[in-house]
Parts: C-alpha cells; sequence; structure tokens
C-alpha cells in the first residue's frame, strides 16, 4: 500500500481534510488499533477535560498553572483559531511544523489498512510530540462528548466535566441526561472525577457509580465564593481553602467555576504534581485562551466570542452585561446551519442593535439570508446587514462603529478566526 508523504504541514492538513470517509466519525477501535502499533503509552499524568462549553478554559488554567509550577506541560486543544499548532501545545508555545510532520509520518508508517480521521490524526500527533518533549504532564480537551472520542484511548488520571448541555445532538443525543452518560465516559476507575455543572445529570453520577470512579460535585465537594470586599475570591476543595485569591484574566464571572474546577483537579495530583499558592495565583493572573469574552485593546471595543449554542450565548450575555455602556452595539455574526440559531439569536439579541451577517468560509454554514430572517424575526427593532464573507461583515461593522460603540464578533469558532484574519490585512 502506497503511504502519503510530503514536506509541508499545510499539503498534510490538505491531505488529511479529505484522506477519510467522514469529518466525524465516533469510536475507538481504529484509533486505539494505532496508538498501540505506534507504542504511545505516556508515562506522566494525564488530565482530561470534557463538557459542553468551558473545556479551553479549563485547559488553559490548568496548564498556565502547571508551567507556573515549573513543570513541561503539554497541552492539546481544539479547534484552532489561526493557526493548525494551536492545537498542540508544549511548554504553552504551540509546536513546530517540523514536529507536527514529523508525528504525522510516524502515524502514516503505523497506521497500515486503518483509515483515521482529521481529529484522529491531531490526537495521536499531540501524544507523539508530548513523548518526544519529554513532558511531565498533558492536559487533554476532549473533542465530542467523551466516550467514544478519540482522546478516550488514553485513561484519565484525573477527568473534569465543566458543563453539560445541548449542542451536537446528532452524535450525542436530543436530551442532557444522554449528553451526560456520553461525557461521562472518560471517567476511569479508582481515578478522581469532578463535575462543574451545578445540575449534574443523573446519567452523569450513575455512571461515576458504576465504573468505581470517585466522583466530587461543585457544590458539594468543591467551590467558590466571591469575597465581599476586594477584586477578590476564594476556592475551597476537599483538600483546602485558598482565600484572597485574584480575579482571572480570563473575562466572565462564569470563569470562576472553571477556576475552581482546575485547582479541584490539580489538588487531586497534588502528590505527583505539587504546586504552591503563589503559583496558582500566577496560573489565575498570566492564563490566556483568545476568544472567549476577550476585549481588543483600542476604540472602538471589540469582544471576540466563540459562543455557538444557547449555553455558551447565556454567558456571554450576563459577561456583555458586566462591560458597561456602549453608544451602538454592532455583531458580526456567523453560525453553522446545524447549530440552534434561533436560541442564540434570542438570548443576544438585546445586546445588539445593528447586526452584520455573513457565512463563514464552510459548507455548513448558515447563509445570510438565512441568519437574516431569523435576526429580523426575533429582534425586528435592529438594523441588519448582509455580506458576501466575514471579512466584508467586519468591514462593514467597523466603518460604521465609533470610538464609544462595541462590535461584538461571535457564532462560531469559523467566524473568530475569520475575523482575526481580515484584522490581521
Amino acid at each position: 500500500m502506497s503511504r502519503f508523504d510530503a514536506e509541508t504541514l499545510d499539503a498534510w492538513l490538505q491531505h488529511l481534510e479529505h484522506a477519510h470517509h467522514a469529518e466525524i466519525d465516533m469510536g475507538l477501535t481504529r484509533v486505539d488499533a494505532v496508538r498501540n502499533a505506534m507504542g504511545l503509552q505516556p508515562g506522566f499524568p494525564l488530565l482530561t477535560v470534557g463538557g459542553t462549553n468551558g473545556k479551553g478554559s479549563v485547559c488553559a488554567f490548568l496548564s498556565t498553572t502547571l508551567h507556573a509550577a515549573g513543570y513541561r506541560v503539554g497541552t492539546f486543544t481544539s479547534p484552532h483559531l489561526q493557526r493548525y499548532n494551536e492545537r498542540i501545545a508544549v511548554g504553552l508555545a504551540p509546536v513546530s511544523d517540523e514536529a507536527i510532520v514529523a508525528a504525522f509520518r510516524a502515524i502514516e508508517a503505523a497506521r497500515g489498512d486503518v483509515s483515521l480521521s482529521y481529529f484522529e490524526f491531531n490526537l495521536l500527533a499531540a501524544m507523539h510530540c508530548f513523548m518526544a518533549a519529554g513532558v511531565d504532564v498533558a492536559v487533554l480537551e476532549v473533542g465530542l462528548g467523551g466516550r467514544l472520542d478519540a482522546v478516550n484511548v488514553f485513561d484519565a488520571d484525573v477527568a473534569g466535566i465543566v458543563s453539560i448541555d445541548l449542542d451536537h445532538q446528532a452524535f450525542l443525543g436530543n436530551d442532557r441526561e444522554s449528553i451526560g452518560f456520553e461525557k461521562a465516559g472518560i471517567f476511569r476507575r479508582g481515578r478522581p472525577a469532578f463535575c462543574a455543572d451545578p445540575n449534574p445529570p443523573q446519567s452523569l453520577t450513575d455512571h461515576a457509580a458504576a465504573v468505581g470512579a470517585p466522583l466530587q460535585l461543585i457544590g458539594k465537594d468543591f467551590g467558590y465564593q466571591r469575597e465581599a470586599e476586594g477584586n477578590q475570591w476564594m476556592c475551597w476543595t476537599a483538600v483546602q481553602r485558598r482565600h484572597a485569591l485574584p480575579l482571572p484574566a480570563l473575562r466572565g464571572a462564569y470563569q470562576l467555576g472553571n477556576a475552581a474546577l482546575a485547582m479541584a483537579m490539580l489538588d487531586a495530583l497534588r502528590d505527583r504534581l505539587p504546586v504552591s499558592i503563589g503559583q496558582i495565583k500566577r496560573g489565575l493572573l498570566e492564563v490566556e485562551w483568545p476568544a472567549r469574552c476577550q476585549v481588543l485593546p483600542g476604540r472602538p471595543q471589540v469582544v471576540l466570542d466563540v459562543a455557538h449554542n444557547p449555553h455558551a450565548a447565556k454567558a456571554l450575555a450576563a459577561a456583555l452585561d458586566q462591560m458597561g455602556f456602549a453608544a451602538n452595539r454592532h455583531a458580526v455574526f456567523g453560525m453553522m446551519a446545524d447549530k440552534d440559531i434561533a436560541a442564540v439569536v434570542d438570548l443576544l439579541k438585546e445586546k445588539v442593535d445593528h447586526w452584520h451577517l455573513a457565512a463563514p468560509a464552510l459548507p455548513r454554514a448558515a447563509s445570510a439570508d438565512v441568519l437574516a430572517g431569523i435576526v429580523a424575526a426575533a429582534a425586528p427593532q435592529a438594523t441588519l446587514s448582509r455580506y458576501d464573507s466575514v471579512a466584508a461583515a467586519w468591514q462593514g461593522a467597523v466603518r460604521q462603529a465609533g470610538d464609544g460603540d462595541r462590535i461584538l464578533a461571535f457564532g462560531s469558532f469559523y467566524t473568530v478566526a475569520e475575523v482575526l484574519a481580515a484584522r490581521g490585512r
């Protein structure tokens, strides 16, 4: 059988986009077979993070804090915003094109006649890079669900689930109980498991009990509270209470819950990877995770958020309420057609005066005309403009916005990525 090879990462990525019969192909059999053939048996601790929303932020808190503590950290996240290399980081820095190409070649040599999806190649490449770099610990973000996600071929030493809500129903089920069961699939017998959803589905707690994973729940076994004075808060876990913590560098009140989950997960590994209170504070202050309620410097105010489901849109709406007055509120908006566009628009219709609508450059993106119909029905008082591209929508918003206005770009990773590209140009 002939094997694909290329010198450049771009050529590899173009090949992988079409090499497998489906973009999403759930199941562990194929990726586990190639993992075994490659001998990918990490000897370092693995912290695996799942959930509908908030996974990336929790991974960022974990990795930044562990890095502050002096550990060499591998971080696997998805998707990327501007460069593929963002998905695979060592020491908080994206790995090189050369390291990823070497990993892809190793996968191609080992896979035999097993076909792998784009995401499965991503995961195996990340672990290959982590082992080659000699990391002390790896933080892994689940791609979709948990039970049948490729990340689950690696047994988590500590597993955390951030939130459970409706998204990807075609793969995970149409209710929180079904989705909770899928996400709980990352739990392992005898290994610490955490859930930061304040109302965890019964299916999740039942599965933890069935597999023998000691589950800790937010509000019961760990939690947080804003302190009465100053910009500080406290976090408590089964191990200790931490007072006078600085507010996280990531915006949004919900980030306190994400940070509390990260601290609880770190405490579960304290015997292997001790972290001091000073290093915790550094992690909170230095953490970066782009396009999660991210405010860019300058005027008009620009806010980037990848919110693409109702749960995330509700959190974004609450965060916008804390940002103060804007004379005119513009939104550059694009979403995928298979998402609950109407619910997202309904949650944010009171936060936007002028909608700039465009389809990201993907086949499954909703057209500007579809978006316009939904927005017009939900917010008849708002003005709306349709554009042929997200870049054009961004430029239209910039032309109309004054210094005292706000431009919100949201609805999809792809929307924000195309806005960033347009800003770069």
